[in-house]
Formats: C-alpha cells, sequence, structure tokens
C-alpha cells in the first residue's frame, strides 16, 4: 500500500514529529493565528446555544469535575469533557472556519482538544501552534486520499477526518513517540464516525465534540501504552476500505512530504463572514452586492433565482426551513434574509427568526437549483450566480466564482477579523475581557502558559463592571 515497509499511520506518525515552529514558514505560523482566533470566537458564540447547554447538562449528570474551562461560562470539567463540550459549541453556530482540502471544518475538532490537553500540563504558545499545526496537516493529507468520494457518500469529513487531526495535534503536544503516535492514530480509525444525514440538527456539531474527545482520548491511551494495529488505515477491513471502498481512494497525496506546500496556507483557511452553511455564501455576497448597489427592498423584488454547483445545491436546498439549524443550511432563507436586513448576522437564526411573516413571503420569491452540466468533480466549486427579477421588470445579475475569506487569496481583511470575533465573544464576554482575550490570542507565541489564555474565556463580572 506504501512505497516504504511502514504502515500509512507511521509515515504520518513521523511528519507529526518532525512539526516544529521554529521551522514553520511565516505564512503558515499567521494563518494558524487566524485560525485559533476564529475558532475561540466561534466557540464562545456557540456556548450558550442549546446542542452545547445540553451536553453541559449531560456531563453535570454524569458527575463531570475537573480542571479544565469549559469556555464562556465559570465551570471546570475534565479533559475529555471539556473537549466535547467546548467542540460541540465551536461547531454550534456553523461559523466557524472551512478547508477546501478537507470538505469541512479543520479547527473545530482540534482546537477544543488541545485546549483540554493544554490545561494539563505547562504549554507554551509556541508547542501550541506547532501542534495546532500537525493535527491541520494530518486531517488534510487523510481528505486528499479520500475526498471527494467520501464526503458525497455521506460521510461527515469534520468528524470522520477531524478525529485524527485531533489525535495528532494531542500526540504531538505530548510528546508522544512516532510509535505511540501511530497506535494514537490507529485508534482513531475506531473513532472516526458522523454521518450527512444529521445535517440541520443538533446532532451535526455534535459530531465535532465527539472528534475532539476521541482525539483526545486516543493520544492519551497510546501514552500509556495501549495498543492498536497501525495498519489499521490501509487494512483490508482498515478506514480506507471500508469508508471509502476500493477504486475509491489514493493513498499517494496522504503519505506525501509535507510542507510542499503546507495545506494550512494552500489551498489554506476560509473563515467565513456569515453563521451559516459556508455553501449558501456566494450566494449571499452576490445578492448583498445587488441590494446595496440598486437599493433592493422586499417591496421591489418580484423574484430571486440563484444558481450554484450541484455539489452545494444538494444540501443548502431548502426552501421551507423549519429550525434554526435547517436555516443555516436554507439558501432561500439566507437569500430573503440578506434583502431584508442588508447583512446576516447570528441572531438571524435565533428565536424563530426564520419564520416571522415578512420573512415568508420573500422566501415564496426565492428559487434555487444546480447549474446544469457541472461535473461533480469541479475543482472550483464555491461559486454562486443570483438573478433578481424586479416588479418593474427589470434583471439584474451577480456572480461570484469564490466568496470573500475562501482561502489566503480572498482573505477576510484584519479589521473584519477582528470584528466577527468581538461580536461572537461578547455573547460570552464583556467587551473588556473579549478585547483582552483578542490580545492574547494575537500574540499567541508570546504566551507562556496556555491554561492563562483559557482562563481569559471565563466571564469577569470585575471586568464587566468596568
Amino acid at each position: 500500500m506504501t512505497t516504504t515497509d511502514k504502515t500509512i499511520a507511521e509515515i504520518l506518525a513521523t511528519r507529526i514529529a518532525g512539526v516544529a515552529y521554529d521551522r514553520l514558514p511565516d505564512p503558515v505560523r499567521h494563518w494558524a493565528k487566524v485560525a485559533i482566533i476564529d475558532t475561540v470566537g466561534c466557540t464562545l458564540a456557540g456556548a450558550a446555544e442549546p446542542c452545547a447547554q445540553i451536553a453541559g447538562k449531560v456531563a453535570a449528570i454524569a458527575g463531570a469535575t475537573g480542571s479544565c474551562v469549559v469556555f464562556g461560562t465559570a465551570r471546570r470539567v475534565g479533559p475529555m469533557d471539556a473537549a466535547s463540550i467546548n467542540g460541540t459549541a465551536a461547531h454550534a453556530l456553523d461559523y466557524d472556519d472551512c478547508s477546501d482540502t478537507l470538505g469541512g471544518h479543520p479547527s473545530a475538532p482540534i482546537l477544543p482538544a488541545l485546549f483540554a490537553l493544554a490545561e494539563t500540563r505547562p504549554v507554551n504558545g509556541r508547542d501550541f501552534i506547532a501542534a495546532y499545526v500537525a493535527g491541520w496537516e494530518t486531517e488534510t493529507r487523510i481528505a486528499r486520499g479520500v475526498n471527494f468520494h467520501h464526503y458525497e457518500k455521506g460521510w461527515h469529513p469534520t468528524a470522520t477526518l477531524g478525529v485524527f487531526g485531533a489525535a495528532a495535534a494531542c500526540s504531538k503536544l505530548l510528546g508522544l513517540s512516532v510509535e505511540n503516535t501511530a497506535r494514537a492514530l490507529a485508534l482513531a480509525t475506531t473513532f472516526s464516525s458522523g454521518v450527512k444525514a444529521n445535517f440541520g440538527t443538533m446532532t451535526k456539531p455534535l459530531h465535532v465534540g465527539q472528534s475532539a474527545r476521541n482525539g483526545l482520548y486516543a493520544a492519551l491511551l497510546a501514552s500509556e501504552g495501549f495498543t492498536a494495529s497501525t495498519d489499521a488505515i490501509e487494512h483490508r477491513q482498515g478506514f480506507l476500505r471500508l469508508f471509502n471502498g476500493d477504486g475509491h481512494f489514493n493513498v499517494e497525496p496522504i503519505v506525501a512530504e509535507w510542507g510542499a506546500p503546507w495545506d494550512i496556507a494552500d489551498p489554506g483557511v476560509s473563515i467565513k463572514q456569515y453563521p451559516c452553511c459556508g455553501s449558501t455564501h456566494p450566494a449571499i455576497d452576490a445578492m448583498l452586492m445587488l441590494v446595496r448597489e440598486n437599493d433592493l427592498t422586499p417591496e421591489t423584488v418580484a423574484k430571486i433565482e440563484s444558481q450554484t454547483h450541484p455539489r452545494r445545491f444538494a444540501h443548502t436546498n431548502r426552501p421551507d426551513p423549519r429550525g434554526a439549524l435547517d436555516a443555516k443550511f436554507s439558501v432561500q432563507y439566507c437569500l430573503a434574509r440578506a434583502l431584508i436586513s442588508r447583512q446576516v448576522l447570528i441572531e438571524h437564526f435565533e428565536d424563530g427568526r426564520y419564520d416571522e411573516p415578512g420573512v415568508r413571503a420573500v422566501l415564496a420569491r426565492v428559487t434555487s437549483s444546480a447549474w446544469p452540466d457541472r461535473p461533480m468533480d469541479l475543482s472550483e466549486h464555491f461559486g454562486a450566480d443570483v438573478t433578481v427579477t424586479l416588479t418593474d421588470g427589470r434583471v439584474l445579475t451577480r456572480s461570484v466564482p469564490r466568496p470573500l475569506g475562501r482561502g489566503p487569496t480572498i482573505p477576510l481583511p484584519p479589521e473584519l477579523l477582528r470584528g466577527k470575533f468581538i461580536d461572537c465573544a461578547r455573547r460570552a464576554l464583556s467587551p473588556a475581557v473579549a478585547n483582552r482575550l483578542f490580545g492574547l490570542l494575537d500574540g499567541l507565541e508570546t504566551v507562556n502558559r496556555i491554561s492563562a489564555l483559557t482562563a481569559a474565556t471565563v466571564p469577569d463580572t470585575r471586568l464587566a463592571a468596568e
């Protein structure tokens, strides 16, 4: 299966062990910090969501206690419970970062596990960044070998592949040997799970919480000498064949050398502008351009039509959203909201806003379809065409090939990144605490102990009163 006598897990483990902060290129360090900042913000915003609250409640019923912070609260639990609760919160709003390679959300499965682990021992910011990059590169290297068949088959790569990223990152932070890191990756094959049938429900973010927890669990088990078959990825009854099937995976991209390029920088991390499914974002960008350029209002619009790639259309064609999470995947609702509110914000997916009479009136005028004759394996599949027919008969169109923030070639400007973070963090923290936390994250490489940073995610009544 490989070009050497080593298994895939052993090859990846060697790559993981070789990651060092001092040898990472500046763009890799930069984008790692951007992703970490964004994920912490999203986790704080998601902490109050019902899925995260229920996950925390169940942990409390089970008697969970410990020293690890539940972000945005004063609670502390054990590391695996913290990874699970914070992981669920990180993806609760579907606002966290994306990866074209992964076909999902790369940071949310990794960082809650890393933060929980880092709170149990002395860890500085530089080592934390290196471990995070090792996790990112591991999950995206496996993704290169299995996507997009893996995604189209119905697996949720954020979870099924994210568990490998969490296991790799935690193994790196623990300083595990190559042998034990390979065992952690082998354990991850057993813990890998998550099906797309649960999109639009609380179970989707739960996938992430479980991946974070299980990746940490795999690394901790391996650190104590727990055994696993290190050929579990390529074995005839292993991950690749069971999840993808013969003829639907390629080993070579998985075992290729790292750093040529580093995936986190090329194609890189994508930061979301809007708190909803990333597949709706190019259509939202197009709609907002038309709204602002032509001063459109619901009264002046007769019809809205959206076209996207078949892969994106498949899970965003939801003309009648029946819940907040469902609305996040409804391109029809997102376009109606963009017209009505001239922006798309977190609060637009709360308190039944998708069911407002004015929204329902506009939804009846929105249609969506897939681009005809576009192959499913098209390399550029993140665009959208939006056509608006006005009540006076005029027709306006706008095409967006790739939304702002979808990768380092069209990055979200720094002021928008900071604005998004503060908007997210203020849902759990006072403005003073949120700004202090942003400063710590922005200078992460200078932080001496990660536990000082996680402590800043706890609401501070003294600072809130200032």
